[in-house]
């Protein structure tokens, strides 16, 4: 590869690219946890290359020009597609190389690869060495399309992610940490159901992830996995070795977690004070026909009086459009919630991604109204609905995000379980959800760390202390050790 003059030779910029605002969610969202996409491509590059990593979710105004980079790597989801685009097109006239991969580049790679020298699908980390070899020697033609996965199919080989790369202060822990990738589920609107995508249940052995958190040195621990607990025996493992750790720690998991009550009782005893639970629907029925095999939604209240039972506080996440979907969803949903008193809930509209499918369906039937990526955000209707208009379905989106986070709904939710725990939802719910211009003021000054960290850390030594009371009283459902 001939480079070119003004182009600083072995310098690779990594992008995050922006997303689109969204009324409905807050500032400090892309502030909580990093993503480890990138850092992951970071610690994959050789020497001599040097990484610059640049997220425009957490800095204001465009990437950097100078010095401009041989190589510019840049995620592409689905939403914001349009934009990492836009991106391409200028460091391409510019004169850098640039490599475009991620979950919409894997969907749809002829569309990406007119915007890009060279495209990745699937997982990159394992070829980007490659990739950049090729890139130096002129070997790859515009335009070429390359599988990453098929070759190194497992990502526990991978190398930890550079957290180095990222803005100090920048998040709320920068201990997100992926024990195991992909999911046992294979519902029709996930993205883990995109065609081509190459995403098998795997793990990583439990003294490697142990290893990872010890080397980070923070209080909380975010697991960003698809399903952390979809295989009992290893959570139960994982649990045991994080037990001594004294953390706080979340994660994504199914409701078919209660299945389990010894293992949601060693996720407590070991520190998980929160999960996200994707509860999707009130109805049996709609969960069979997507082809997500959990407890049925008539299970839910049990399920969710385990988990609270022992201190774990649940996110549930909530999708509004489903073709049993009538008016009356947005209501129901949101009394559930309130009855449950779930700590946190998300609510997002059935979005067809290209590649799953859900959107092949909705395709065949004509329902997909429109192809402009920008949309599909899961806050706008981009199909036609069944039982209401498009316009019905954002109505409802809305009104009920703006009733959840209502003062008088906000205070309905609080825990019963004593006064500490309740000041900490509280004020972590009043900061997140109604503090949003104070977010777009401290997001770009890197203060999240600094705002969230005290909160965090009181949450986690008052549940410390109901530990030990309750392991002093021998209390019988919850038994926690200290």
């Amino acid at each position: 590869m001939n480079t070119p003059p003004s182009v600083q030779r072995n310098l690779v910029l990594l992008v995050n690219p922006r997303y689109a605002p969204n009324r409905c969610s807050s500032s400090a969202r892309h502030a909580l946890t990093p993503s480890l996409a990138l850092p992951t491509i970071a610690a994959a590059t050789p020497d001599p290359w040097h990484v610059i990593f640049h997220d425009e979710n957490l800095s204001p105004g465009e990437p950097p020009d100078v010095p401009i980079p041989e190589v510019v790597g840049i995620t592409v989801h689905t939403a914001f597609a349009a934009r990492a685009y836009k991106l391409a097109r200028r460091y391409r006239a510019l004169g850098s190389k640039v490599v475009l991969g991620g979950l919409h580049v894997t969907a749809l790679p002829e569309e990406a690869a007119r915007h890009a020298d060279v495209v990745v699908t699937g997982e990159g980390a394992g070829i980007w060495p490659d990739v950049l070899k090729a890139l130096r020697r002129g070997a790859l033609p515009c335009g070429s399309i390359l599988r990453g996965s098929a070759r190194h199919p497992h990502y526990a080989a991978q190398p930890w992610p550079r957290r180095d790369i990222l803005p100090r202060g920048a998040f709320l822990t920068n201990a997100s940490i992926i024990a195991t990738r992909g999911c046992t589920q294979r519902c029709g609107y996930c993205y883990l159901s995109t065609r081509d995508l190459d995403a098998p249940y795997q793990k990583r052995k439990v003294s490697d992830v142990l290893a990872e958190i010890d080397a980070i040195n923070e209080h909380y621990v975010v697991f960003t996995d698809n399903n952390l607990m979809a295989d009992p025996a290893y959570g139960a493992e994982l649990c045991r070795a994080l037990r001594p750790r004294r953390l706080m720690w979340s994660a994504a998991v199914t409701v078919d977690v209660a299945r389990h009550p010894g293992l949601v009782r060693l996720m407590a005893e070991s520190g998980c004070h929160g999960v996200f639970i994707g509860l999707e629907t009130l109805s049996d029925d709609t969960l069979r026909t997507q082809r997500k095999h959990t407890l049925a939604p008539s299970q839910y209240v049990q399920a969710l009086q385990l988990l609270s039972a022992h201190g774990i506080d649940v996110n549930g996440s909530f999708v509004f459009g489903f073709d049993a979907d009538g008016p009356d969803v947005f209501d129901r949903t949101l009394a559930f919630i309130v009855e449950q008193r779930l700590a946190c809930a998300t609510f997002h509209i059935l979005t067809p991604y290209p590649g799953t499918p859900l959107f092949e369906q909705m395709d065949r039937e004509g329902r997909i109204l429109m192809r402009d990526w920008s949309l599909y955000d899961t806050a706008h209707a981009v199909f036609r609905p069944k039982r209401m208009t498009p316009s019905q379905l954002e109505e409802g989106y809305r009104r009920a995000y703006e009733n959840l986070y209502a003062w008088d709904t906000i205070w309905a939710r609080r825990p019963r379980d004593g006064w500490m725990h309740a000041t900490g939802y509280l004020a972590a719910t009043a900061l997140y959800k109604k503090c949003d211009v104070l977010w777009q003021a401290l997001v770009p000054c890197r203060l999240t760390h600094a705002v969230w960290h005290p909160i965090v850390q009181a949450r986690r030594l008052a549940r410390l202390a109901r530990w030990r009371d309750a392991h002093r009283q021998h209390n019988p459902v919850l038994r926690m050790v200290a």
